[in-house]
């Protein structure tokens, strides 16, 4: 395509030392980013799109068919990847291409990145931005089910460890079970889910039960079938939307957790500790009539001659680091499908990918400008 390429590897010695980097167990060796630029004629603006490489891991026994085949049937593209987000690094591609294709030249600069590690960290983001690269604007291409979603929601991981008491098996009633504690801890974060859901509201997220999603996905406890376990670990995750402080929402739990305790004999005196580590990601948003917005609302309408819906991405997004330490305004829109983000049998709508194109590549001429 006559693009500028930069390939590297990002500096994991680097990212340690930024304030957003989240802890991982490896670096990125043998992973690089890699980064594409047109370079236009002068006088216009500039636009970025972003995606990411990197994809869930997927078990071939429990899909229908290969996950890394790409199998096409019923109007759909198969394949762990199809909608997050491998459909939406296409469409971004394919939409610069076609524009050079025809032959217009374009004013503004337009940067691809193809960046590693947002599923757990989001570092392949970061280093592109610590490499300098911004642009008057951006687009994400993240599984958007062709909604344009100005705002992303907040996530974070946590873990609780309640103590209990063991006692010898033929003593058991001497004992504290440490999993009879943590079910009330267990019982205690959904509850805290349900008062989040009808407490905090924003516009952009009219059903808020996806974004505020607070839940425990581990429990373990126990060390031997015979023993009584006297400790167990939840982990699980907290959804934060636009506008919230994570640091209170991290303390509205620890809170929470606290009171409860506080209404048992054995938690009074043994209160749970929780802690948030692991993948942290905070809330981000643009306004929703930012003019990169209202660009993308007016090409989806001479695309494809209706209305689009503009509403809030439920899930972290690597559009945060663009819009807080890039300085790039950047929304989501792409082809994917959110309800087949890291599904079985994922899979995306060859349509949504063609008519993402075409939005796409109007939205490129109408941001950038163009000669002929």
């Amino acid at each position: 395509m006559g693009l500028e390429v930069d390939v590297w590897e990002p500096d994991w010695e680097e990212l340690k030392r930024h304030p957003a980097y989240i802890p991982v167990e490896m670096g990125y060796e043998n992973r690089p980013n890699v980064v594409g630029v047109y370079r236009g004629s002068g006088g216009g603006r500039s636009l970025l799109f972003n995606g990411h490489v990197d994809v869930i891991p997927a078990d071939p026994k429990a899909w229908s068919v290969d996950p890394w085949a790409g199998v096409v049937k019923g109007g759909k593209l198969y394949g762990r990847g199809a909608s997050d987000m491998k459909s939406g690094l296409a469409a971004f591609t394919m939409a610069l291409k076609t524009v050079l294709d025809l032959g217009f030249k374009l004013k503004g600069d337009v940067i691809l990145e193809y960046v590693v590690d947002e599923e757990f960290s989001g570092h392949g983001t970061l280093s592109a931005v610590l490499r300098g690269y911004r642009a008057d604007a951006g687009i994400s291409c993240e599984a958007s089910d062709m909604q344009i979603q100005p705002a992303t929601t907040g996530s974070m991981w946590f873990e609780i460890e309640v103590e209990g008491k063991t006692a010898s098996m033929s003593r058991r009633w001497e004992a504290v079970p440490a999993i009879d504690k943590a079910y009330k801890i267990y019982k205690a974060v959904s509850e805290l889910e349900e008062i989040r859901i009808q407490d905090i509201r924003h516009p952009l997220y009219p059903d808020n039960r996806g974004s505020l999603s607070l839940f425990v996905g581990m429990f373990n406890a126990g060390t031997y079938p015979s023993s009584i376990a006297d400790r167990a670990v939840l982990k699980g995750r907290m959804g934060v939307l636009p506008g919230e402080d994570p640091v209170e929402a991290q303390r509205q739990l620890k809170d929470y957790i606290s009171r409860v305790s506080e209404l048992d004999p054995w938690l009074r005196s043994h209160k749970p500790r929780v802690e948030f580590k692991g993948y942290y990601a905070e809330p981000t948003e643009i306004p929703a009539d930012h003019p990169i917005v209202k660009t993308l609302e007016k090409c989806y309408m001479m695309a494809l001659r209706r209305k689009p819906v503009v509403m809030g991405h439920d899930g972290a997004a690597d559009t945060r680091f663009l819009i807080k330490y890039g300085g790039t305004p950047t929304p989501i829109f792409g082809p994917g499908t959110i309800t087949q983000m890291h599904a079985t049998d994922e899979w995306v709508r060859i349509k949504d990918l063609v008519d993402s194109v075409k939005v796409l590549a109007l939205a490129i001429l109408e941001w950038c400008g163009f000669e002929v």
